[in-house]
């Protein structure tokens, strides 16, 4: 006679098996491998009016890094109009968004943050400016 431990054993691998295949098991065959890529990518495309909803309600997160060896970590607080800078030594300083023809343009009153795309110049009063590229 089997133990009550077998036959509870039994019962849960039964209830598993019928679960259907496990998801975490890797594909056999090149058409369930771009079946799950598909899958995949369909999951986390976005439309342009969620991306733009999301850029334009939210803060991101970016970090720079630039030609003279700083890095900058800023946080574009869009719903705000400002971002914070803190460069590689800690110090923060908020900037506020300024009207850009094309792209980015921050700025408080003796320093400056403007871009278009991953690339962006830093400029601090009494400093050369500095061409920086986003990395995050």
């Amino acid at each position: 006679m089997p133990s009550s431990v077998a036959l509870s054993g039994l019962a849960v691998l039964s209830l598993l098996a019928a679960c259907g295949p496990n998801p975490n098991q890797a594909p056999r065959t090149g058409d369930e491998v771009k079946q799950r890529a598909i899958d995949a990518q369909t999951a986390r495309q976005r439309t342009g009016a969620e991306i733009q909803d999301r850029t334009l309600n939210r803060v991101v997160h970016t970090v720079y890094l630039c030609d003279n060896g700083e890095r900058l970590s800023v946080d574009f607080d869009n719903p705000r109009q400002m971002a914070t800078v803190r460069n590689s030594s800690g110090e923060a300083v908020d900037l506020f968004q300024e009207r850009a023809a094309d792209g980015i343009w921050y700025r408080a009153s003796n320093v400056e943050l403007r871009g278009k795309g991953v690339l962006a110049t830093w400029s601090v009063e009494g400093r050369q400016p500095t061409q920086c590229r986003a990395v995050d």
